[in-house]
């Protein structure tokens, strides 16, 4: 039988734990069917920190361990981050007591969350994380339930808001990479070690639930592939434009042969299509069903107000007793992903080349790519002050990766190349 009265317990007070504060102090009842639900306690790092909000009324709790083990608390949120220490304890202590547990920490999920689902479903308590991915865009909602009427072939899109915004802005304002990271650190938008963001962690760790949602297995963070924007150029940015294509930092898990392919990488959008048209801070994400088709949604990835509804969004869910297993299948059921050898993976890319001012360079690159297998889609020569060369651009028609890859290890070696070639992706969106 549902409760009328549900006490809340919050480990985390920053940003996303701000605004939970705030709504559930002015909406205690915003849950269907009439129930109450009231915050009793709370733990952060620091009692005294200066707080635009009051907690004043909840008892502080210095361990959050002790919170979770609390007897006056039925509800435990986890706001804390990060996949070890004090957040990881603290998760484990509610699940083993038996009670519901709630949390945004997509590096906890994505690490330890096959073994958390089970510890869940052995105290037969919900374990829900709708704010762990894409803040209060309902990704993992739309998979845990929408979809589940259907086989998910991919989920693609674009998961972190920082690299997105660097993007953004490199490409509308042409300035360096470190110009506009420096001033995203300054604006908050960045970490003051903005690592986990830029290269590609943060991203990656959201697509890896997002996989263990869409494909009924467990979350394997440890198999994705992972490269960050930290390499971008400016100079790439524009030659991608001159394409016809937009840089994306783009996420994805793709149903495979023999596994799943999850990746995080720089990848050129073609312009005018909707992840290429995600601007700023802003998420999108594709979901592509077989009965369905393709499904797409965007919106605000990170925040006080969004992240807390999501919070808030699964609040409801343990208040009015919707039950699910927590990755789809029964946790003890589920074997974590195998990643895809890139042999098997098609795809087009991105080569940009420097090169001396000579004759016979382009016939050499051209000859180079033939006898590695690769075939020309698109060129274009640039002249760029002070680029110390010549650059080129090229992109390929789709072959095996691996084979693209070695082209380009061909090309470096090649007398006339002055730097080692830099190849991005084509989205396969």
């Amino acid at each position: 039988m549902a409760k009328s009265h549900w006490r809340i317990g919050v480990a985390g007070l920053g940003t996303v734990g701000g605004g939970l504060v705030k709504f559930l102090a002015e909406r205690p009842d915003f849950a269907p069917a009439g129930a109450r639900a009231e915050i009793v306690g709370v733990s952060a790092r620091s009692k005294d920190r200066l707080r635009d909000f009051d907690i004043g009324g909840y008892r502080w709790f210095e361990d959050p361990v002790a919170l979770a083990a609390d007897p006056d608390v039925d509800v435990f949120v986890e706001l804390i981050g990060g996949a070890e220490g004090p957040a990881k304890a603290a998760v484990e202590t509610a699940l083993k007591l038996g009670k519901p547990v709630i949390t945004a920490n997509k590096a906890l999920i994505a690490t330890h969350g096959a073994a958390l689902a089970v510890l869940a479903e052995a105290h037969d308590v919900p374990l829900l994380f709708e704010a762990a991915v894409m803040g209060g865009t309902p990704a993992v909602k739309m998979l845990r339930e929408a979809m589940v009427g259907d086989e998910v072939d991919t989920v693609a899109g674009i998961l972190n808001g920082t690299c997105n915004y660097i993007l953004t802005e490199m490409e509308a304002r042409s300035r360096t990479f470190a110009d506009v990271l420096a001033e995203a650190q300054r604006l908050g938008y960045a970490e003051a070690d903005p690592t986990t963001d830029i290269g590609g962690f943060d991203a990656a760790h959201k697509i890896t639930i997002l996989a263990a949602l869409a494909f009924g297995c467990a979350p394997n963070f440890a198999a994705a592939e992972i490269e960050g924007v930290d390499q971008i150029e400016l100079l790439d940015i524009k030659l991608a434009h001159d394409l016809g294509y937009r840089i994306r930092l783009v996420a994805s898990a793709v149903r495979a042969d023999g596994g799943v392919s999850v990746r995080v990488h720089p990848a050129l959008a073609p312009l005018g299509h909707p992840l290429a048209e995600t601007r700023g801070a802003l998420n999108a994400l594709f979901i592509e069903g077989r009965r369905i088709g393709r499904i797409f949604i965007q919106g605000p990835g990170a925040g006080a107000g969004p992240t807390a509804a999501a919070v808030a969004a699964d609040i409801a869910d343990v208040m009015t007793l919707a039950r699910r297993p927590v990755f789809q299948a029964a946790a003890t059921t589920l074997a974590p992903f195998t990643g895809v050898d890139a042999a098997h993976r098609l795809g087009k890319a991105y080569i940009r080349l420097l090169v001396k001012d000579q004759p016979g360079v382009i016939a050499a690159v051209s000859e180079t790519l033939a006898e590695a297998g690769v075939s020309i889609d698109s060129f274009l020569q640039k002249s760029v002050e002070d680029a110390g060369g010549v650059p080129i651009v090229l992109t390929t028609h789709a072959s095996p990766e691996s084979v693209i890859l070695e082209a380009v290890e061909r090309i470096a070696a090649l007398p006339a190349v002055l730097e080692r070639p830099r190849m991005l992706r084509i989205a396969r969106v």
